[in-house]
């Protein structure tokens, strides 16, 4: 049984204890809504006109590095090129989004797939960019498996410009209009993976990839 075959099962036995259908009806669903829609938003930050480059900003903060390129056909190139800097292998797992792009054309080897251990570098895009922290939010499904921002020592991401939200609050809102529900996983990627928790000494790449490089596209 895959996972979210599992949390519904679980969710319906809760329901079923509480007296309630299996699943939820619609008026259950618009009560939801409307309690969002009424719910007060706390305050947040004001962060300048250009969001983009205080996402940039943020996230090389974090210890993820970035690169700009003008359109999504320059990502292939510009991910060849950090690779090459790092002399780290020209071969990589990728978001089966992504894969219009040349990337044979810019040297590299590239399969569309979950990542394995043996993979060294995984390419994604993003379902969001949160400027306030310089977090991507990535949201699981059957065409971008977690692994691949998870399991690989580099993560090379692709940022749209047009991905960039402001806010928490923006990309979990956007999440509702483009989703509707949830996916099974969301996971905020703020940077390397670290720990301070020996000798509270910064380690990085301790529970995950220890480079996150980001290439954000300015252009369609």
């Amino acid at each position: 049984m895959d996972t979210s075959a599992a949390r519904n099962k679980i969710l319906s036995r809760i329901r079923k204890a509480q007296g309630r259908p299996d699943a939820p009806a619609q008026a259950e669903l618009d009560a939801v809504q409307d309690y969002i829609a009424r719910h007060p938003l706390a305050p947040r930050p004001t962060l300048g006109p250009d969001i983009v480059a205080h996402f940039e900003a943020q996230a090389q903060r974090m210890s993820s590095t970035t690169e700009r390129v003008a359109r999504l056909a320059d990502v292939p190139a510009a991910v060849a090129r950090y690779l090459s800097a790092h002399s780290l292998p020209a071969s990589a797992v990728c978001w089966e989004a992504l894969s219009a792009l040349d990337w044979t054309g810019a040297g590299l080897q590239v399969e569309y797939r979950r990542a394995a251990d043996a993979d060294l570098v995984g390419i994604t895009g993003v379902f969001a960019a949160i400027a306030e922290t310089g977090t991507l939010m990535m949201l699981s499904g059957p065409q971008s498996p977690a692994s691949l921002h998870l399991l690989p020592e580099t993560h090379v991401a692709v940022v749209p410009a047009s991905r960039v939200v402001s806010h928490y609050e923006d990309a979990i809102a956007r999440m509702r209009e483009e989703r509707g529900q949830p996916p099974r996983a969301m996971n905020l990627v703020s940077g390397p993976s670290r720990t301070g928790d020996i000798e509270q000494t910064i380690v990085l790449g301790a529970h995950g990839p220890y480079r996150v490089h980001l290439v954000i596209v300015e252009g369609d």
